[in-house]
């Protein structure tokens, strides 16, 4: 085994996905997760793609005491993967201390418990909402970072601070800071995927949904943006892919391969796709017919957002691969199968 990975949020959906890859690469993983937005259920079928059962703990990384104990009990863990966190964006505006004490407390106690315990590598699960509507697009790592639009975001870029003041003071650990555009889809087994708890905040799931007529309709926010459509347009990635990403990058700062202490790369395809783009994609790539209406704007949200992924790309070793016709099939299948299992 190449070492233990610590991976924080590890039964939600990019969590999830990223286990799976750092099993499938060598790595021993150990899974925190409060359940708060996820099922114990989605270990199995880790378990099943991967044919290894990670270590999992019930367990919220805002209590310090059960953390401490973890580490104790859970020797020569060499990395964290970070990406227990609120996440939804129009939540945070109706509940922000909700997002300020869960997004921030969490990495605080991570990062005060590394240096202890011999922790030599952190990567932060941020994402591009800290660039907010970016001056230029495609958007680079050398964007300025905009007035967050919503707590979430600005959840992201106060973390984001924080790790790299607490690496300039000279811990002794490396970060990695990973912004995401907007992963979509399934692993291609239909054995794990998306699984949000009640009604969906983000869009493929409601889209799945809609199609399986679990939700009567699906609503665009917005038609009137600054688009060739009118709909918001968004870099979609497929999460297997952005999966991988994380391996690749524990794997860079564990063989000392980073170029300085703190890197940052942002995670994309480098293609924009607008809301609507995406839908006319799923019912051609599906064949379902999906009901849909324009509703008015989203608090919080941004106009246009997509990814340079050059640096990902040439520096970080790292590229988005798989289709947004194969990914928007894997959602599908992945629907199918919560059906046959009973599940929604």
């Amino acid at each position: 085994m190449k070492g233990k990975i610590l991976v924080t949020g590890g039964a939600g959906y990019i969590g999830s996905h990223t286990t799976v890859e750092l099993q499938n690469a060598g790595y021993e993983v150990v899974i925190v997760d409060n359940l708060s937005n996820s099922s114990e259920s989605v270990i199995d079928g880790i378990e099943k793609i991967s044919g290894v059962r990670p270590v999992f703990m019930k367990l919220d990384c805002n209590d310090k005491a059960g953390m401490e104990k973890l580490f104790e009990e859970q020797k020569n863990i060499k990395g964290i993967i970070h990406f227990a966190a609120s996440k939804a964006v129009g939540e945070s505006v109706q509940k922000p201390l909700l997002y300020y004490r869960n997004n921030i407390d969490s990495l605080l106690t991570l990062m005060e418990l590394m240096p202890r315990y011999g922790v030599d590598a952190l990567v932060f699960s941020s994402s591009c909402t800290v660039y907010g509507q970016p001056d230029v697009l495609p958007v680079d790592e050398n964007a300025p970072i905009k007035p967050a639009m919503s707590p979430y975001g600005n959840t992201k870029q106060i973390n984001e601070e924080i790790i790299r003041d607490t690496i300039y003071s000279g811990v002794p650990y490396k970060a990695t800071i990973l912004r995401y555009f907007n992963p979509i889809g399934a692993h291609p087994t239909a054995e794990i995927g998306e699984l949000p708890n009640g009604v969906p905040q983000n869009l493929i799931p409601f889209v799945t949904q809609t199609a399986m007529g679990i939700r009567e309709q699906l609503s665009v926010f917005g038609d009137d943006y600054n688009t060739p459509d009118g709909s918001c347009i968004r870099d979609y990635i497929n999460v297997v892919d952005l999966a991988k990403a994380h391996v690749v990058a524990v794997d860079r700062m564990l063989t000392g391969k980073s170029l300085e202490n703190v890197e940052t790369f942002n995670l994309g395809t480098g293609r924009g796709l607008s809301v609507l783009e995406l839908i006319k994609t799923f019912e051609k790539v599906t064949g379902q017919k999906l009901n849909y209406k324009i509703v008015g704007r989203r608090e919080g949200d941004i106009e246009q957002v997509w990814a340079n992924p050059e640096k990902a790309n040439n520096v970080l070793g790292w590229k988005a691969e798989e289709s947004i016709e194969d990914t928007l099939a894997s959602a599908w299948k992945w629907q199918l199968r919560l059906r046959e299992k009973g599940i929604m």
